[in-house]
């Protein structure tokens, strides 16, 4: 029994192609081997990519239309024979790829009609921030080596050109392919041309008829407060130019350096602050560093080597949010390594005044902790 291609795709007659297209790109999906495992499924991802490359080709439509499926039918005068194998697709590929690689301009598009200009290349560039710069913001004046529209021809390549020969202004051509699978056709840019569809008769002399010239460009950008090692940014249009395209992209890829006083933790930053064993015996208030500049700090008396404090807001703001981090500081009891002798006297005299605790010994206090 002959196929009826509108209803393999789920479609009326009078479909558009940008409705044949979605239905495609739906079922194609959904049917593919990689994804349905279901018997038959392979066989109907096949069906369904032969009824969209007769339906979304104008010609072909129209030749379907008219002769019914007996038309494609291999080694009959007029058919194709198209009965080509897209098992080998990734079930991950973007369709429409798909469409541009086989059918090109013909396929969902209309016979003869010119590709798209190249767009420009991207670019990235790696900059390193301090702790500080990437915890507030920072702008940033950098300078990058690019390819860019050239001023002399605007960008055109040259004044005088002509159609092109070989592709006839398209800008791609076709070729036809005969595989075991019946006739493959194929569209690729024109290489007389490189897909523009003209030629330059009188190429600029400052680009050679290139439209783009290598030069260097000074760039700003602005550092959002708050980004971490190993962000991005994208500078939308900042990248390299090409003849006829838009420009690409411009990814700037940040590093922080290390700080001499502080870690990062998320949005919070550490920092270890030295005090003396009487500081930690009777309490003290300190002055410690903060991003912002110097900030007092209180220590209660008995405060043990180790304990943390928090400053509230002292830490990196919080990225496209508001408010920032905390800065905790942990406490280190420094433990006098050279004394006078006075110095030991006065700790001995005060050892004895401790009585049976100290003289417990290490594993002594360790059970009793434990009881």
């Amino acid at each position: 029994m002959a196929k009826d291609y509108y209803q393999v795709l789920g479609v009326s007659k009078d479909a558009s192609r940008e409705e044949i297209k979605k239905a495609y790109k739906h079922l194609a999906k959904r049917h593919h081997p990689d994804v349905n495992k279901d018997a038959g499924a392979a066989e109907k991802f096949k069906e369904i990519n032969e009824a969209a490359a007769i339906l979304g080709d104008e010609e072909k439509r129209r030749q379907y239309d008219s002769l019914g499926h007996d038309a494609f039918t291999r080694g009959q005068k007029g058919g194709g024979g198209f009965n080509a194998d897209f098992s080998g697709f990734s079930a991950d590929m973007d369709f429409d790829d798909i469409f541009e690689s086989f059918f090109g301009g013909s396929f969902f598009g209309g016979g003869g009609r010119r590709r798209g200009a190249h767009r420009g290349a991207d670019l990235r560039y790696d900059m390193s921030l301090s702790l500080e710069e990437a915890a507030f913001g920072v702008k940033k004046r950098f300078t990058v080596r690019k390819k860019s529209s050239c001023a002399a021809c605007n960008g055109s390549g040259g004044a005088k050109t002509e159609t092109c020969r070989t592709c006839h202004g398209a800008g791609a051509v076709q070729q036809t392919q005969r595989t075991p699978f019946g006739y493959f056709q194929t569209t690729r840019p024109c290489p007389a041309c490189r897909g523009e569809g003209k030629m330059i008769l009188e190429p600029c002399r400052e680009c050679d008829g290139e439209g783009t010239v290598l030069e260097k460009k000074e760039l700003e950008v602005e550092i959002p407060a708050g980004v971490d090692d190993g962000s991005r940014l994208r500078v939308a249009g900042a990248g390299e130019s090409s003849k006829g395209g838009k420009p690409g992209d411009l990814y700037v890829f940040l590093s922080v350096e290390p700080h001499r006083l502080f870690r990062r933790q998320g949005d919070d930053v550490l920092l270890e602050a030295p005090v003396t064993y009487t500081q930690a015996v009777f309490g003290d208030e300190v002055e410690v560093p903060t991003l912002d500049g110097a900030a007092r700090l209180k220590i209660p008396p008995g405060t043990q080597s180790g304990t943390i404090f928090r400053l509230r807001g002292k830490g990196v703001a919080r990225l496209h949010s508001h408010g920032r981090g905390d800065e905790l500081v942990t406490v280190q009891v420094e433990t006098p390594t050279k004394l006078t002798k006075r110095q030991e006297e006065l700790l001995k005299e005060l050892a004895g005044t401790f009585g049976d605790k100290d003289k417990k010994g290490l594993f002594g206090k360790i059970k009793e902790r434990l009881k």
